[in-house]
This record gives structure tokens, sequence and C-alpha cells, in this order.
């Protein structure tokens, strides 16, 4: 047994998640060494692996190579995304005008506040069905559960496409029932429209949960909520981490029926972003834009950093991983 061998036994997962990246890559080197001297894996095989890491890290840079432009240009002040070196311009002509400028000077905040309190109501609504509905789906049996499981289906492959196709007609709806340009209804309708593949990607999760947890704090004499409370909904963490950000995204990056539904003063930020440069005039405030736009991903970035262990557990458990 080698010593890397005996380290992870004895220690445990839970220490070795707490090594610091550098350890982590000393330590796989020294077991890549190891396997290759005893037999048990060749120098081609390792060769493979090196190929698709280095492949993996020339995707990380394609796809982290918007992110940086954007960012880039937000510090780029007037002249010096537009001159010939773009975003390579002298650092010197970097600033934060750009935000000083998005915060104080644009509508921002407006937006910000429009788009929170869409997202609120896209994550409460959404939630108040969906977990009771993904509980009732993996753990009970009763009519017309099979054709509520088949919809759901339906509304997941298609759901997306029918909104786009319908949107003339949602709009004329809307605007008869009096309920265009309303943040509540919008949130109410993308809460909707969440609820039919969360519901299922939350079922499919709750399904791995053994029922024999349960049936013993049943036998205990525990109430059914009280199973719900202290035995599904803690185990099923990750899993509701990931419907949450899931709805939230839902609610935050929505453009299209935002921008048909809403007017100027209660755009949300995606339509916000999409006003700065659909404003008509010869040039387009590209240093702004990048701004907003860097903005307007951070909370996302921040939600997804906070929950990234059960985000990533919840999508393993279910079915969503690879």
């Amino acid at each position: 047994m080698s010593r890397l061998t005996r380290y992870t036994t004895s220690i445990g997962r839970w220490t070795v998640r707490k090594l610091t990246w550098p350890q982590r890559a000393a330590d796989a080197a020294r077991l890549t060494i190891e396997q290759v001297r005893t037999g048990r894996r060749t120098v081609r095989d390792v060769a493979k692996t090196g190929v698709g890491t280095a492949g993996a890290a020339a995707l990380l840079l394609i796809l982290l190579f918007p992110v940086y432009w954007v960012f880039a240009a937000s510090l780029s002040q007037g002249s010096g995304l537009m001159s010939s070196q773009g975003i390579f311009a002298d650092p010197t002509s970097y600033n934060l005008e750009a935000y000083r400028w998005v915060l104080f000077e644009s509508d921002f905040t407006y937006a910000a506040v429009n788009s929170l309190i869409v997202v609120s109501i896209t994550v409460l609504v959404s939630m108040s069905v969906i977990i009771p509905g993904a509980y009732a789906l993996s753990r009970r049996e009763f009519l017309g559960r099979r054709g509520i499981l088949y919809g759901y289906v339906l509304f997941t492959q298609v759901g997306a496409g029918l909104s786009i196709a319908t949107l003339i007609a949602l709009y004329a709806l809307f605007v008869n029932l009096g309920l265009d340009n309303n943040l509540l209804v919008l949130g109410v309708f993308y809460a909707a429209g969440a609820i039919p593949f969360n519901t299922w990607l939350l079922k499919t999760f709750m399904d791995n949960i053994p029922v024999s947890y349960e049936e013993a704090a049943i036998v205990d004499g525990a109430s059914q909520w009280q199973v719900i409370r202290e035995i599904i909904l803690p185990l099923s963490k990750p899993g509701i981490a990931v419907v949450v950000v899931f709805t939230f995204l839902a609610g935050w990056n929505e453009f299209v029926i935002a921008q048909t539904l809403l007017q100027s003063h209660n755009y949300t930020l995606s339509v916000e972003l999409y006003a700065l440069i659909a404003g008509g005039g010869y040039e387009t405030p590209w240093t702004e834009f990048s701004a907003f736009a860097i903005l307007f991903a951070l909370p996302v970035a921040i939600i997804y950093f906070l929950a990234q262990s059960y985000v990533e557990d919840g999508l393993s458990f279910g079915g969503m991983s690879g």
C-alpha cells in the first residue's frame, strides 16, 4: 500500500477535500508515477489523460475569454476600446467610470429592484408548489399521477418553444385582462414555467432517499409533517439548492416575455441592458454596456459560489451529471 493510499484511507474523504489544489495536484502526480512504475497504468493511458486535461483546459480558456473581454471593456474609457488595440489598449486608459455611471446615473438600481421583486415572487411561488409536488409524486400513488408525470415531461420538452410561438397571443391576453406591465403577474408566470421541469428534477432526487428512513421515523412515533421536516427536507438540501438556483435563473435572466409585457419604468435588468444599446444613435456605449453586464451577472456568480457544493451533489443525484 502506497503512502498516498494509506494517507487518504487513514484521514478520510472530509480531510482530503480540505487540501489545497497544489497539494491535490502533487498527490495525483505521485499516484500516477507509482501506478506507471507498478504496471497498473501504461504510459499511453497517462498520455491520454494528459491530452484530455489539456483539451479541457483549452475549452475552459475559450469559455472564459468572453468574460475577460467584457470585463476589460468595462474598464476601458472612451477611445481605449475603440482604438486599433481594442481591449488590449494601454491599461492606463482603464478606470471605473463606467461602473460609476451604471450605479449612480443609469436606471440600473430601479431595474435591479424590479428584478429582485420578480425573482422573489418566482422562487417563493414555484418552491411552494415544487417541494410538496415532488414529494407527492415520489412517495404517493394517486389517481392522475401518471398523467401529471407525462404532462410535466411534455412541458419540460416543449414549454420554451410554446412560449415563443404564442408570444403575440400571450401579449393580447395579458393586455385584455389588464395584467400587462405587472411585476407580480410576471413573477407568477415565470413560476408556472419553472414548476414542471424543477418538480421532475426534485422528484428524481427524492426517489434516491430510502423509504426505510421514513418508515423508521413513523415507527418511532413521528408524524407525517415531522418526517418531511426532519428527514426529507434535510436530505433533499442539494436537490432543493439546484431547484432554487434554476428558478432564480428563470426569473433573473428571462428577456423576451419581460420585454414584451413590461413598460420602461418596470423594466427588469435584462430588458434594461438591452435598452442600453437599442436606444438608437450612431455610437453604442460598449463600455457602459459591459459594466452593466458584469453587474448583472455578478449575483448569479455569487449564488452559485455559495451553493456550489449543494448544486454539484444535487445535479449528480438528480441524474443531470455528465
